[in-house]
């Protein structure tokens, strides 16, 4: 205090500068000190990611990912006491996005399916299409008629192509195989397409030839076959590209889901090793053509956000028209 007082005696006889120096020393010291503590604060906040990142990666699948992993342990140990040195910022960055790739990687495997999903679902499924497709009026299936029932013996074949190369549980793929399984999705959507645009089109123009003691009935039921084939459609597209398919989703081969289960956001409702089937797929189509809108299952993935608003414009004019033309011609009592 002897060697400061005078100075603040000195200072305090000009009045303003006294005052101006202890508040620009205040503001100095406040800087100096927060930045300190956002120092502090940041390594913490690193520290606690990191060790975080390590307890979530159990195992590490390739020599760079395992590399990266042991310069994040390095770097905790070495930041545990003492001073960062001048290369701590840089190696904290570059290992704040390796933690995010391990973190990925390990999410990937954590909703890693533990059994190959059964056939017969899907299979069923395809062939529902086919008979809702072959009860359609003549007015609504393709023409000629030799292109209607070549598009069903096609569809059956590649049916039988798939369940050859699969029969019973869906554990390998190749590029045939996947080939022929887009190519028979596409069939049935063409094909389901076509039968939806000529029914909208025979609605609007007033041209749909029906009886006329069940016109109401018959126009129901056209139009719930046309649904319900689009419903099993897009169910089929969704089971399909979702993290690139059963295998590669049974082999997790995909880091980033592109749908968003419940699931996987509840990990503790969850037995280990579950992953979404052809039946839940089917729900989630079947939730967005009555919705038109996500339920529980979030798209994340931009093909699966655009996916699902073509299904639901599609879903929509096809309610709409069918259910408003069947009660105009609804007989009054």
């Amino acid at each position: 205090m002897s060697e400061q007082d005078p100075r603040v005696g000195e200072s305090a006889g000009r009045p303003g500068e006294g005052e101006g120096d202890q508040v620009e020393f205040a503001e100095h010291a406040e800087r100096a000190e927060f930045a300190e503590f956002a120092e502090q604060a940041e390594r913490a906040e690193f520290a606690e990611f990191a060790e975080h990142a390590e307890h979530v990666i159990e195992e590490v699948g390739t020599e760079q990912e395992a590399a990266a992993h042991h310069r994040l342990h390095h770097l905790l140990s070495r930041g545990a006491d003492g001073q960062p040195d001048l290369a701590w910022r840089a190696e904290m960055l570059h290992l704040l996005q390796a933690a995010n790739r391990l973190q990925a990687s390990s999410l990937s495997r954590l909703h890693r399916q533990d059994r190959p999903e059964p056939r017969w679902p899907v299979s069923a499924a395809v062939i529902v299409t086919i008979v809702l497709q072959s009860l359609l009026p003549s007015q609504l299936a393709l023409r000629p008629m030799w292109l209607h029932y070549s598009l069903f013996a096609l569809e059956g074949a590649l049916l039988i192509a798939l369940f050859a190369a699969n029969p019973v549980r869906i554990e390998r793929m190749s590029r045939p195989i996947r080939t022929a399984s887009i190519l028979l999705i596409f069939l049935i959507s063409a094909a389901n397409a076509a039968s939806a645009a000529a029914l909208v089109r025979a609605i609007v123009t007033n041209s749909l030839m029906l009886s006329a003691q069940h016109a109401a009935v018959d126009l129901f039921l056209s139009g719930a076959a046309i649904w319900g084939t689009n419903v099993i459609a897009f169910a089929l597209w969704y089971w399909e590209f979702d993290r690139g398919g059963p295998v590669s989703r049974l082999e997790g081969a995909s880091r980033y889901p592109d749908l968003m289960w419940p699931q996987m956001t509840e990990p503790e409702l969850t037995r280990p090793g579950w992953g979404p089937q052809f039946a839940d797929y089917l729900y989630f189509s079947f939730t967005n053509a009555t919705a038109f809108s996500p339920t529980d299952v979030m798209p994340l993935a931009r093909w699966a956000k655009l996916t699902m608003m073509v299904q639901a414009a599609v879903s929509l004019v096809l309610g709409v028209l069918v259910i408003a033309r069947a009660v105009n011609i609804l007989p009054l009592k």
